[in-house]
């Protein structure tokens, strides 16, 4: 396929999307599916197409005075890819599969059309009905922020210590020029640009466990929670094990971690990263029916990792499609499931005993509102500084949050996806 035709391709897949709320993953395999000629190569170009539209909807559409899927995409090849008005009508000829012609207010538009007195939220990228929730987390900030969260994310890898160094794994990546993560002691970056990120299964250094892919602020979230060796934990809502293999590897194997999730489906992934992993002091907890699989861990606790379900808010540079299919609903479900699940942790947590609260959202409602209306039932909030001293990582103590209790990571900020943590202890 030419480049032009990837363009129509990305246009047909928007429009689908915009029949329906789907996840970008499931159209762009349906599209696959439906169009056999188009190689690996050819759907990763269009998917790539895709994402990007995704990122920039909002101020592509106002470059363009339309939000049809067409005015998209094309305002979004200005937008996130820097193309002008003429590198842009060279791909719309109308041959060969490519997409018609630029209309004269198309081309008009893509030359002249800034973004100059929008609203944060469509220089920002995000929807319009979270426009107050930004603007009560970032000030005048929020389209700065919101922007960084509509940039492409690189590839973060956190090195499994049970395997080695990070030197190591720096040594055994070194194909795919690796670096050091700023702000984890244990990750890896790797940049990807416009390109596809490594393909991992296929690296000896993730097969063997050495690796595995997780965001530098998910690195810190857990390495914040400072678990250490002996002690007993609780990863309460453990999904795909992520958070608990790298509790395991702080613990260097010692101590007992129970990994559980309410949803067993979601926790099916973690018994080959575990063995991949070499953790052995991690006990699987699947939900029974009605049965308290957890009860004889009441009171018991050294540290209960909170991994809460919540918008996403703060991964929409890995699913910038989440962001539009996000609903006002969503957010109030959410706050219900995070105050339930912070009620049932405590009953886990002994006394001096540490319960950790840990979102990908970057909404106040799900972070400092939420630990504000716990925080008194027998818990205090740690402060920023005690948190990070206990870490091990006290430069990490500039990301206090200004609204409450708790740290702030974001693409922003930090250089992250967005990330809160808040560590409490409960009283004596």
């Amino acid at each position: 396929m030419i480049p032009a035709a990837h363009i129509s391709a990305a246009i047909e897949i928007l429009g689908a999307l915009a029949e329906r709320r789907r996840p970008v993953a499931d159209v762009l395999k349906d599209w696959g599916a439906a169009h056999r000629f188009a190689g690996s190569k050819d759907r990763a170009a269009i998917a790539s197409l895709v994402f990007d539209a995704l990122r920039k909807s909002a101020s592509a559409q106002w470059v363009m005075g339309a939000d049809t899927p067409r005015a998209t995409m094309l305002g979004a090849l200005r937008e996130a890819r820097g193309l002008d008005a003429a590198s842009i009508a060279a791909f719309c000829t109308g041959e060969r599969h490519a997409p018609p012609p630029l209309s004269d207010d198309e081309r008009t538009r893509l030359g002249t059309t800034t973004l100059d007195g929008a609203p944060d939220h469509v220089r920002g990228d995000y929807p319009e009905w979270l426009a107050d929730r930004f603007a009560a987390a970032f000030g005048d900030r929020a389209a700065a922020e919101g922007a960084a969260l509509a940039a492409r994310a690189p590839v973060d890898l956190r090195v499994n210590i049970l395997k080695g160094s990070r030197e190591q794994a720096l040594a055994k990546l070194a194909h795919l020029d690796p670096a050091p993560t700023p702000l984890s002691p244990i990750g890896l970056r790797i940049e990807v640009g416009q390109g596809r990120g490594p393909a991992l299964p296929a690296e000896t250094a993730y097969v063997k466990g050495f690796v595995e892919p997780q965001d530098e602020a998910s690195q810190l979230a857990s390495l914040l929670c400072a678990a250490a060796p002996g002690e007993q934990v609780l990863d309460l809502c453990a999904g795909g094990g992520g958070k608990a293999l790298a509790l395991a590897g702080q613990m260097h194997n010692r101590g007992q971690l129970y990994a559980y999730d309410a949803d067993g489906r979601r926790l099916m992934p973690i018994h080959e990263r575990l063995e991949r992993a070499g953790a052995r002091n991690i006990q699987v907890r699947q939900p029974r029916g009605k049965a308290d699989v957890l009860a004889d861990l009441e009171g018991r606790c050294d540290l209960v990792l909170i991994d809460a379900p919540c918008t996403g808010v703060g991964t929409w540079r890995r699913h910038p499609d989440a962001k539009w299919r996000l609903a006002p609903g969503a957010l109030e479900l959410r706050l219900k499931e995070q105050a339930a699940l912070l009620a049932q942790a405590a009953r886990y947590v002994k006394p001096g005993g540490r319960l950790a609260y840990v979102t990908c959202s970057l909404l106040r409602e799900e972070n400092e509102d939420q630990v504000a209306g716990f925080v008194g039932q027998g818990f205090e909030a740690l402060s920023a500084a005690e948190t990070t001293e206990a870490a091990g990582l006290p430069e990490l103590a500039r990301f206090a949050s200004p609204h409450g209790a708790g740290l702030r990571f974001s693409p922003a900020s930090s250089g992250t996806d967005g990330f809160y943590v808040c560590v409490m202890r409960r009283a004596k």
